[in-house]
């Protein structure tokens, strides 16, 4: 049976994992994880178009993470 447009997609735990541990390949804030980026910068790069690849796909899935309010659903301190 397939799942309806109007139905919830299940988060993937895997994806959500590495989401948190990923960090930014090149810039100001190289090195730093993707979850702990500024917001303003993430504000800057959703204006500016995101880079293409998993890495633009996980900078949007951040910007909407902090967008939300949800950062509560990502420990910090278990990640670094």
């Amino acid at each position: 049976m397939s799942q309806s447009d109007s139905e919830t997609p299940i988060p993937d735990p895997a994806y959500f994992l590495k989401l948190t541990q990923a960090r930014m390949p090149f810039g100001k804030y190289k090195d730093r994880r993707l979850i702990d980026l500024p917001e303003r910068y993430l504000i800057w790069l959703a204006g500016k178009g995101y880079p293409k690849g998993l890495l633009g796909v996980m900078l949007k899935d951040v910007y909407e993470i902090k967008l939300n309010g949800l950062e509560g659903l990502v420990n910090n301190d278990r990640h670094s």
